[in-house]
């Protein structure tokens, strides 16, 4: 999509032997840690774990396949590589990835390689060796070709992520194929014969097939009421909220380079991680002499018990709870030079148990009823920039199918 859209030339490329990617911490019991990486770090009892994760991986090849057609992601892993790793390791992985709870999400939604491995081949690694961990395969283009042959382990673009959109909404204005209405509400969909009526605050649009990469409940709220089962499925799926505080401190004030850190939910249930952005892009520090850029994540599943109403916590009770954990866990005594507190509400969709089965009832019923709708987005099949693109790809490729046939 990049190379489409013309920012070849815009990417910010990190290898996976920069510092960024082979240093990831967790902060486990009031240390940080570094996660084990390499031959040598799976082979030795590397602190916070009491035994060398080869062992765990070894181990895991004889434990017993689930019968299961779901099961949450602390079960999966507590059951095949131990109670440690699920309780540090993977909780405070989906508390960065999903700013979610392990011990509710699904296995099977959430990391269907590794759900897949286990019923493909019986144990995760030795499904992983044998690739039975995906299923989808899309040829890479040159500049994806590039990014193998080079090893890229993650990337960003000069003038930040936000250019990535801001460059698809110029792509389709300058093809003239397409009509955009930008920050248009939709307040009511209906359906007229085979036709879809979008009704807007400013009119009405006539469409033959609606693509809803709307967030699930959204969609819901909008639908007739003709449609209630689908409604009611729609509505089972739930989101979290994640306050995002950026700041910047003069200098190079960080004690360890790498990624960042996690912090497992018994260490703080309300602080999910923290980025440490100056390291993997220091192109997008300030012009103006050295700085440290850092990005504290809070919240999440945990945001009412933690910080109480959304709409009610303030940006400075935010801002002081991420700068006390910029204190304790990093040493950063100093006030940052700037700031940025944004509250993320119901960002992040959970994929609760079962959440598979919720998404094959609502496109069963979507073809049963002959409804021209396709769901894209994140809250059916993934959270991340990747599995959205992938979405509205796999959307689109299935409306071709259905004109061909």
């Amino acid at each position: 999509m990049v190379e489409d859209l013309g920012l070849e030339r815009e990417i910010l490329p990190v290898t996976y032997s920069h510092v960024a990617s082979k240093n990831r911490y967790l902060f486990v019991k009031g240390k940080l840690h570094k996660m084990p990486s390499g031959i040598s770090g799976a082979i030795r009892t590397v602190p916070p774990f009491s035994r060398p994760l080869l062992l765990s991986a070894a181990m895991e090849m004889l434990v017993k396949k689930s019968k299961k057609d779901d099961e949450s992601v602390y079960s999966f892993v507590s059951r095949r590589l131990g109670k440690e790793l699920a309780d540090i390791a993977m909780d405070g992985l989906c508390r960065g990835v999903f700013a979610g709870d392990c011990r509710k999400l699904s296995m099977r939604s959430c990391f269907p390689p590794l759900y897949n491995a286990e019923q493909n081949s019986g144990s995760i690694v030795l499904g992983m060796l044998l690739g039975s961990g995906t299923s989808h395969v899309v040829r890479p283009g040159p500049l994806a070709q590039k990014s193998r042959n080079q090893s890229w382990a993650q990337w960003s673009l000069r003038k930040g992520m936000e250019s990535l959109p801001e460059a698809i909404v110029d792509w389709l204005t300058q093809s003239e194929k397409v009509h955009l209405h930008r920050h248009a509400t939709v307040k009511q969909l209906h359906l007229s014969g085979a036709d879809w009526e979008i009704q807007l605050e400013d009119g009405t649009i006539t469409a033959d097939h609606i693509v809803s990469a709307m967030p699930a409940k959204a969609l819901a709220s909008v639908l007739p009421h003709s449609l209630q089962p689908l409604i009611q499925l729609l509505q089972d799926v739930s989101s979290v909220t994640v306050a995002v505080v950026n700041l910047e401190y003069k200098g190079s004030i960080l004690p360890i380079a790498g990624f960042g850190h996690l912090v497992p939910s018994s260490e703080d249930r309300g602080l999910l991680g923290v980025v440490y952005d100056s390291v993997p892009f220091p192109q997008h520090d300030s012009p103006i002499g050295v700085t440290t850029r850092l990005t504290v994540m809070m919240g999440g599943a945990w945001f009412e018990e933690v910080f109480g109403d959304p709409e009610e916590v303030s940006q400075e009770y935010l801002l002081a709870a991420a700068s006390r954990a910029i204190s304790s866990h990093l040493g950063i005594n100093i006030a940052p030079t700037w700031s940025k507190v944004t509250v993320q509400r119901d960002c992040i969709p959970q994929y609760y148990l079962g959440h598979w089965e919720r998404v094959e009832s609502m496109r069963s019923y979507i073809r049963q009823r002959l409804l021209p709708l396709s769901l894209a987005g994140s809250s059916y099949d993934g959270v991340s920039v990747n599995d959205v693109i992938f979405s509205g790809r796999s959307a689109v490729e299935g409306l071709q199918r259905s004109a061909v046939s």
